[in-house]
């Protein structure tokens, strides 16, 4: 267990999945729900440290005005994910949001399926890095638990990783969740000893986050889907206010 409450960042992405189901095209009308400022605010209220959101290149989720419209909620800290390309850089660049996470896109996945390559393009990321960090931007890199990923890191100069759950998540109740719990214990303790900060996401759920939380040096937590899911029967706030609540006591 952390020797500190971990931070909760809530993913509010399928929030917007929802409302998108219905008014593609249409995310302005007065009549598009769920409205993702007040899922937002719901979600402050619930006990949330910071909300994070993915403006995916083709827009099948969040949108623009989505995310002009949340950052622009007093005292929020917001935590863009984005892809590693030149457009976004300049989105994020002008937008200033307090932290920016590099993710992978593909547009043929459902949601994002694996971590970032950063050592296989160490040249593009340590550009896109560089140029967030000079902005004023906190860099985070959403990569597998794997030594040389994590010493990619390093060497692009982000100064966060957020260790990518979601082989663990899938394998959970599995015999093999003991292995994929193994490699992120290693790869959290190696990025530890490089200095790094070291945060978590993707699959974590009410039940599996009990594993979670028995791994070491995590500062955030970012939890989307499942609390998404748990406000159709709690409310937003009341979702939230259960997960903040279990990474004090995961029983």
């Amino acid at each position: 267990m952390p020797s500190r409450p971990l931070l909760l960042g809530v993913n509010i992405d399928h929030a917007a999945t929802l409302r998108q189901a219905r008014y593609r095209g249409a995310h302005l009308s007065p009549h598009a729900e769920p409205d993702v400022v007040a899922f937002t605010r719901e979600a402050l209220a619930g006990g949330a440290d910071g909300i994070t959101l993915h403006l995916r290149e083709d827009r099948r989720h969040i949108q623009d005005d989505d995310v002009h419209a949340i950052a622009a909620i007093p005292g929020l800290r917001l935590n863009l994910e984005m892809a590693c390309t030149p457009t976004m850089t300049d989105f994020a660049v002008r937008l200033r949001p307090a932290a920016v996470c590099l993710v992978p896109e593909s547009r043929e996945e459902v949601t994002t399926e694996g971590g970032l390559d950063v050592a296989g393009q160490l040249a593009r990321v340590r550009e896109t890095t560089q140029a967030l960090k000079a902005a004023g931007i906190e860099v985070s890199l959403f990569i597998g638990p794997d030594a040389p990923q994590i010493d990619a890191a390093v060497a692009v100069g982000a100064p966060v990783v957020e260790l990518h759950t979601g082989a663990f998540a899938n394998a959970w109740k599995s015999p093999a969740a003991d292995a994929e719990l193994a490699r992120l214990r290693a790869g959290c303790g190696h990025a530890h000893q490089l200095g790094l900060i070291v945060n978590a996401g993707h699959g974590i759920n009410y039940d599996n986050i009990r594993a979670i939380l028995t791994l070491p040096h995590l500062h955030e937590l970012n939890i989307g889907h499942s609390i998404v899911a748990r406000a159709l029967f709690k409310g937003v706030r009341g979702a939230v206010a259960e997960m903040k609540a279990r990474l004090t006591n995961p029983a």
